[in-house]
């Protein structure tokens, strides 16, 4: 099995950092192939209700092992007598850039700082060798071409094929102009003075000369686009992401826990993820039977898909439905999607992410087509109820469907450029987890 490492755990998380119990990890690989050994550990758990948690961008199990002992430590003191609750946390091949903080994980002058600018950190540096193994040259060259910063329009196209190299897009051969996402097809200066102007608008420092003006000439301002440079690699992984999330859920998450359904018939499944952990899990249902009731509930926490996704029609196009149309209703329970308004990875760089497929009106500008799931909650399905956290911790959340909360009360800090993005380990979405699984006191 190729693409991640780990062993698995069960117990009180001795071993894995983890402290609640009994808790294993389920390990996938890039292409869904799922560790055996790792689902056999989950199969021999001893609970009536499984918690199982999809991390999102973690550039490895340390950090992930870290996130699912913070979020999972409030649940027994929530979940009633007739409770005995299991963890599992998901492992998969992602990548976060070490630039992106996770509120309270790191201890002060932990993250690489300011004072790498543009320059790739040794740990993102690492992490993007591990993300994609023997490319070591094209990330050489890459991480050269960010630390120098070359005033050259050549220095910007030949980072820009290197980077399209690395997504695997293809912009020669490509049938369609449309199958080209338009991030990597279109002018690199263009699309790095747009991702410069996106990371303005996030926080993440002043817009450099050049980069915010009407035009720009070569000779003139370009350096100040490396920043934008430096993005559109963040975005090549989110790209890759993307895609392995789906591939994972469907071909890996999915089939095990029908597996393992098969085998213990009274296990009930809550699913939770976060970011492209959301993907995961929620394309996780394309595997389950019809008819089948073992999953009880779904909790997104800050997802990174479409607003769209369980839609049955488009808004803008009724002749389509989303990407997981009707596959709310395989959840024998609620499918509750938190969202918060400080999440700039999702409010500002998630619809430049989802114009990949081409959009003639450029590359800036928010449209409701490209909105995320965790930015503004479940969009075009009927019956949607949309909360704000502290009425569903005060009032529960319905029985079925899908329910959109409001968690910006509590998903709020977090720095540049993906604010609060991470800050997600709080008693009180544990609480709403406990709600929408109907686990509690």
């Amino acid at each position: 099995m190729a693409g991640v490492g780990g062993g698995s755990g069960i117990g009180t998380g001795t071993g894995t950092g983890v402290g609640v119990g009994p808790y294993a990890e389920l390990t996938f690989d890039s292409e869904g192939d799922v560790d055996r050994a790792t689902q056999e550990a989950v199969a021999r758990m001893e609970a009536t209700d499984v918690l199982v948690f999809a991390h999102g961008w973690n550039s490895d199990r340390s950090t992930s092992n870290r996130l699912y002992d913070r979020f999972f430590a409030p649940f027994p003191a929530l979940v009633g007598t007739g409770v005995r609750l299991g963890y599992v946390g998901v492992v998969w091949p992602s990548i976060r850039f070490s630039d992106e903080p996770i509120p309270d994980f790191e201890a002060p002058g932990a993250l690489p700082g300011p004072g790498y600018g543009c320059a790739l950190d040794p740990l993102t540096r690492q992490a993007l060798g591990e993300f994609w193994p023997g490319r070591r040259a094209e990330l050489d060259r890459l991480a050269e071409l960010l630390a120098e910063q070359p005033e050259s329009a050549a220095a910007f196209i030949e980072f820009g094929a290197l980077v399209r190299e690395l997504a695997g897009v293809d912009t020669v051969h490509a049938v369609a102009a449309s199958a080209v996402p338009a991030i990597f097809a279109d002018d690199v200066l263009e699309v790095c003075r747009a991702l410069s102007l996106a990371l303005a608008r996030a926080g993440a420092g002043a817009v450099a000369a050049g980069a915010g003006s009407a035009g720009f000439t070569v000779g003139g301002g370009l350096r100040g686009l490396w920043g934008g440079a430096k993005e559109l690699l963040r975005q090549a992984t989110y790209y890759k992401m993307k895609k392995r999330a789906g591939v994972v859920g469907e071909r890996g998450l999915g089939p095990v826990l029908a597996q393992l359904a098969a085998g213990r018939p009274a296990l009930r499944f809550h699913l939770v993820g976060h970011s492209f952990g959301a993907r995961v899990v929620s394309f996780s249902l394309r595997a389950v039977p019809d008819g089948a009731r073992y999953i009880r509930s779904m909790t997104l926490l800050q997802g990174a898909f479409s607003h769209y996704a369980f839609a049955d029609r488009l808004p803008h196009d009724k002749g389509r439905g989303g990407a997981l149309r009707g596959l709310h209703q395989k959840v024998d329970g609620p499918v509750v999607a938190c969202h918060s308004p400080h999440d700039s990875a999702l409010k500002v760089f998630y619809p430049l992410a989802s114009r990949m497929a081409g959009d003639s009106a450029g590359l800036l500008g928010f449209d409701e087509r490209w909105g995320a799931i965790g930015h503004d909650g479940v969009r075009a399905v009927p019956g949607a109820v949309r909360l704000s956290l502290d009425a569903a911790l005060r009032e529960g959340v319905p029985a079925a469907g899908c329910v959109s909360v409001d968690a910006g009360s509590v998903v709020r800090r977090g720095g540049a450029p993906s604010g609060a993005h991470s800050d997600i380990c709080h008693a009180e979405l544990a609480r709403l987890v406990v709600s929408a699984g109907r686990m509690g006191r």
